[in-house]
């Protein structure tokens, strides 16, 4: 079993869009149960007294828009421990992997990367928060997330 954590800021944007379309992708090959793939944020601004928001309706409808349901997800903090629960742990700009190694404690490389990294990108996905461009996320994160799962296969055999 191969466990993921993809992270971003507040977890209702990018860090699940990222987590619906790698478990989209990995069903459609027939390998979800080789996977545990879960996001969380790097802050708190998103949850209230221990309540975490849904995901943000522009990117539910994004996902929607290429048949991926979100339903049920609600945000959710990172934690020290996370570092030892998870296989990688995958952060969406270059703030959440300082943000990452902050909460755990820990130097990126290895399990903590940044996701276009796995494209062969030295860039953010870009935050639809900011730009309002959820189409444009989407397609960073799908675009990182078909290179992290060809990583996969290559490497965790």
């Amino acid at each position: 079993m191969i466990k993921i954590l993809f992270i971003c800021h507040g977890n209702i944007c990018r860090s699940p869009m990222a987590e619906f379309i790698f478990k989209d992708m990995v069903a459609k090959k027939g390998m979800a149960e080789n996977f545990e793939i879960s996001s969380k944020a790097t802050s708190s601004e998103e949850i209230y007294h221990g309540v975490g928001n849904p995901v943000y309706p522009l990117a539910r409808e994004e996902l929607a828009k290429h048949g991926i349901s979100c339903a049920g997800k609600w945000a959710e903090q990172m934690k020290s421990d996370d570092y030892d629960k998870y296989d990688y742990i995958i952060g969406m700009d270059s703030m959440n992997v300082r943000n990452m190694e902050r909460i755990t404690g820990k130097k990126a490389g290895g399990k903590m990367r940044m996701l276009l990294e796995f494209a062969g990108e030295n860039r953010d996905v870009r935050d639809p928060w900011y730009t309002g461009q959820f189409d444009e996320t989407y397609r960073d994160i799908s675009v990182g997330c078909t290179a992290f799962l060809e990583y996969l296969e290559k490497t965790e055999k």
